[in-house]
């Protein structure tokens, strides 16, 4: 059967395959062969001359290796007096082992250059021949010289020629599995893969094993257990005198979710695996081929994280926690993943992503989960490359989150974005030591101010936005102040009532005549219920951005008072208040300062005359007065 590795979507991108790395859906069995030998072979299949009892197997070169029942292989029709014979493979040892848990060095079980293999992958896709196993090999042998390069040569042709058979899973009557049939069908599962895989080396003269045992794949839920017989068979070759393993069903490609189409797609993740994470999704029979020291016990494999090929694939390093089952605390959960480059992340939790924050890192992400439903819920963590030209996130990590109790104060606004806060991208963006560098800002009176420094030169907006609307687009950038003061800004934000807030963050490029693009945004949280702060004074665009208001800073007036104003512009050649009657502010270096009357009017304008030799002024704010 096939694997499910992480083609999960991410919203925006159409359904994709799952790959067809080869488990089966639990309750169907595998048809398993496995051959009888006088050693614990861990349950693999090894064929094996007919030997007085207790002696040891010889493997044998151009012997074909049967797939049925398990039974040893018969020899008719085979002219043995040209067999060659290699020497037996020894059971897995001390000299094999890797250390568990991962290292993280490399993906691979031994130093592996994939640019040196460029030319003895192409040519390996280009073999056509199909009349027999042997002929298939000498053809491919043709250009490979190690063993290293005979396997890859293997690896490489059957990756790209056997395709999963969707129809032969389902009906077993159908499906081919003896090498040669395989080979000429072009079709087979798990089994018939591996043992290809198996018979092609011995031919070639390279030791290999197939095993058998347990996978995380199609069909495999979070969390579950595994009983009864395995259901998948990958190989274990022997290469400068260590045991390596390998699955050419999950390097093949993927089917879809019905389990009716395969599509080659190649997964180089599969071919040498590190051991330490192949057993992400490869449980052994004999646990001597886990190739680890120390071994996972079946339970610790069951309870594990099922980290995706993708996950490695894209540079990631570790998740946490380790556990495919996370149980909320107060209504909260926790997730963070290590990476080694600039990766983007994002989240669904019951199929959206607005029941968490999920913050950008250095080196990988955290994300803060608050289930709004109680009961069991899938969370899928997706990533992608920030440079990546797509905008295509893969699935790299699922967990269940088991939510005994909801907490109700984090339920967040519709308009808040993932990934929240600033980070990393948002320093790309231009925008550098940030004064809350944390995705949430808690402010106890309504009040806040944060400031950034900008190293591109930007044009910037920003604007306030909650559930429930009673905010306006025109309102929400009004409860917001934006101040340049040279390479700072900052925005003064006052809220109009106590609640959860959005502040986003838009910018563009001054010399850039196009559209704002979104940056980032921030989560504002009040709980004070007596926080309520009226709008800032509505500005026109005669009101420069490095022009700024000390006072008054409320947009909301008191009637039949005297106000103070003080204002700081530049380039202007008078400033008045216009009310009742109009109120001329004078100038002290570049503060302009007075105080105008509120008695009568309803509106007050603040105009600036820009040249003196012109006798009109221009509108650059306007207060509203309170009513009687």
């Amino acid at each position: 059967g096939p694997e499910d590795d992480g083609n999960g979507n991410s919203g925006t991108q159409p359904p994709r395959e799952r790959e067809p790395n080869g488990q089966r859906v639990p309750g169907q069995p595998c048809t398993q062969t496995r051959a009888v030998t006088s050693y614990s072979s861990e349950g693999t299949q090894v064929t094996v001359e007919v030997h007085p009892q207790d002696s040891t197997p010889q493997l044998l070169k151009k012997l074909s290796f049967g797939t049925g029942p398990r039974r040893l292989p018969s020899l008719r029709g085979q002219d043995n007096k040209d067999l060659q014979r290699i020497e037996a493979p020894r059971p897995p040892g001390g000299k094999d082992l890797h250390a568990y848990p991962w290292d993280k060095s490399s993906l691979k079980s031994m130093p592996v250059d994939l640019q040196q293999f460029e030319k003895l992958d192409a040519y390996a896709l280009q073999v056509t021949v199909k009349n027999s196993v042997e002929e298939l090999v000498k053809a491919l042998l043709k250009q490979a010289r190690t063993d290293l390069e005979k396997v890859r040569a293997i690896w490489m042709w059957i990756c790209h020629h056997i395709e999963y058979d969707v129809v032969g899973y389902h009906d077993k009557s159908q499906l081919a599995s003896k090498p040669i049939d395989v080979l000429h069908s072009g079709k087979s599962i798990c089994e018939g893969y591996a043992g290809l895989f198996e018979q092609m080396c011995s031919i070639a003269g390279i030791q290999c094993m197939k095993l058998f045992g347990h996978s995380k794949g199609y069909g495999y839920r979070t969390g579950q257990t595994f009983t009864g017989d395995s259901e998948h068979a990958w190989n274990a070759v022997y290469l400068d005198g260590r045991w390596h393993l390998l699955d050419s069903t999950w390097g093949s490609g993927a089917v879809d979710d019905a389990f009716t189409k395969f599509t080659f797609r190649y997964n180089e993740f599969y071919f040498l695996t590190h051991p330490a994470l192949f057993i992400n999704n490869h449980f052994p029979d004999n646990s001597n081929w886990q190739l680890l020291s120390p071994t996972l016990t079946l339970a610790e494999f069951e309870a594990n994280m099922l980290h995706k090929s993708n996950f490695y694939t894209l540079g990631l390093l570790a998740a946490q926690p380790q556990t495919a089952v996370i149980r909320t605390v107060n209504g909260k959960a926790c997730v963070s993943v290590e990476c080694r480059s600039a990766t983007l992340f994002t989240f669904k939790l019951r199929g959206t992503d607005e029941q968490g924050l999920l913050t950008l890192r250095k080196h990988g992400m955290k994300l803060d989960l608050y289930p709004q439903k109680t009961g069991s819920q899938k969370l899928q963590i997706f990533a992608k490359p920030y440079k990546a030209s797509d905008d295509v996130y893969s699935c790299v990590l699922e967990y269940l989150v088991e939510c005994p109790a909801v907490d109700q104060a984090a339920r967040f606004p519709r308009d808040l974005h993932q990934p929240v806060g600033p980070s990393w991208f948002t320093e790309r963006q231009g925008f550098l030591r940030p004064s809350h560098p944390e995705p949430v800002v808690h402010t106890n009176d309504g009040r806040c101010a944060l400031t950034f420094t900008l190293s591109k030169d930007l044009s910037v907006l920003a604007s306030l936005h909650s559930d429930g609307g009673g905010l306006t687009e025109d309102m929400g950038r009004r409860h917001v102040m934006q101040i340049h003061r040279r390479n700072q800004i900052e925005w003064k934000i006052h809220l109009p009532h106590a609640g959860n807030f959005v502040l986003k963050v838009f910018a563009k490029k001054k010399s850039d005549p196009g559209n704002y693009d979104y940056v980032f945004n921030y989560l504002i949280a009040c709980l004070n219920a007596e926080a309520k702060w009226p709008a800032f004074p509505q500005s026109y665009s005669k009101w420069l951005e490095d022009y700024e208001i000390l006072e008054p800073l409320s947009g909301l007036l008191p009637a039949n008072r005297n106000v103070h104003f003080k204002l700081r512009m530049h380039g202007v050649a008078k400033v008045l208040v216009q009310a009742e009657s109009a109120y001329p502010l004078t100038r002290s270096r570049d503060y302009w300062e007075g105080t105008c009357n509120t008695s009568g009017c309803k509106e007050v304008f603040v105009m600036v005359h820009e040249n003196a030799n012109h006798g009109f002024y221009s509108h650059v704010l306007k207060y509203d007065v309170e009513t009687q």
